[in-house]
């Protein structure tokens, strides 16, 4: 999707009923994998620290990747909990026998609302918006995706996981995501 065209798909994918539409809502926030929004469990979410830790198991990379979480991500989160969910479940985003969505939910969402993309297809947009629309380094934005740096040298010598520099830059997506002018 267009990084123009995204504000306005995100306020209409808020007025959409159903777990998938939030989850998908919190892939876009978080530009992760649809595999690990719909695998996320809350033991993973740090709400005073805004930082969501996938394990390594569950990350295509298999490292564990921290996620700052906006203010807007947490909202949702929030907005997540407090529905009554149909059975307990560890799963922030679950189906209603408790288990995992299906891999194909949240495509569903984007065909139902006859849009002409696919949830991974937010991870390129971001990418596209951190390139042209902001000042952060691409290897920030590269971080924020999980991307195995190709360079093997400098990714033995990276340690760290530019988690405060990625913190501004989450909020400064969830912004521009939550921009649209629905008067």
């Amino acid at each position: 999707m267009p990084v123009a065209e995204t504000p306005n798909f995100l306020a209409r994918l808020a007025t959409q009923d159903g777990t998938s539409a939030l989850a998908l809502r919190f892939l876009i926030l978080t530009v992760a994998r649809s595999g690990e929004v719909r695998g996320a469990e809350w033991s993973e979410i740090d709400v005073e620290q805004a930082i969501w830790t996938i394990p390594a198991s569950r990350m295509k990379a298999k490292r564990q990747h921290r996620v700052p979480l906006s203010r807007a991500a947490l909202q949702l989160l929030q907005d997540v909990r407090s529905r009554p969910a149909p059975s307990p479940t560890r799963l922030i985003f679950s189906n209603l026998k408790g288990g995992v969505l299906s891999d194909m939910s949240l495509t569903a969402v984007m065909r139902r609302m006859e849009v002409d993309a696919v949830p991974h297809g937010f991870r390129s947009t971001f990418r596209d918006w951190v390139g042209e629309h902001t000042d952060y380094p691409s290897e920030l934005a590269e971080m924020a995706l999980a991307h195995v740096l190709p360079n093997k040298t400098e990714a033995a010598y990276r340690r760290g996981d530019g988690l405060e520099k990625r913190r501004g830059m989450m909020d400064a997506w969830a912004l521009h995501c939550l921009s649209a002018n629905t008067h």
